[in-house]
């Protein structure tokens, strides 16, 4: 059974950064895409950013240009860096990986306990 940890949230100042740290764990032969969202108060839970197994990259509008994410597959890890944090990014930021299933041709989600991002002065 795959599972992810996280860890890196807490509280910032506006301005400051976060590195948001995630492994995942368990019976692991592969993993296809592994992302960040989160979730505020009184909203739905969006798509930070994601990555492919190869690298490719994709992140959210509000964030472009202050937060970038990044993989080790060597140890099943992904990683969000968020520099210029503003408190629009208090969160709670929850990491996803996508796996192959036990079907041929299907996959599925995997994701993590998530973590507190505040920004505030």
């Amino acid at each position: 059974q795959v599972q992810l940890v996280e860890s890196g949230g807490g509280l910032v100042q506006p301005g400051g950064s976060l590195r948001l740290s995630c492994a995942a764990s368990g019976s692991i032969f592969s993993i296809n895409a592994m992302g960040w969202y989160r979730q505020a108060p009184g909203k739905q839970r969006e798509l930070v950013a994601a990555i492919t197994s190869g690298g490719r990259t994709n992140y959210a509008d509000s964030v472009k240009g202050r937060f970038t994410i990044s993989r080790d597959n060597a140890k099943n890890a992904v990683y969000l860096q968020m520099n210029s944090l503003e408190p629009e990014d208090t969160a709670v930021y929850y990491c996803n990986a996508n796996v192959p299933s036990r079907i041929v041709s299907q996959s599925y989600d995997i994701w993590g306990q998530g973590t507190q991002v505040t920004v505030s002065s």
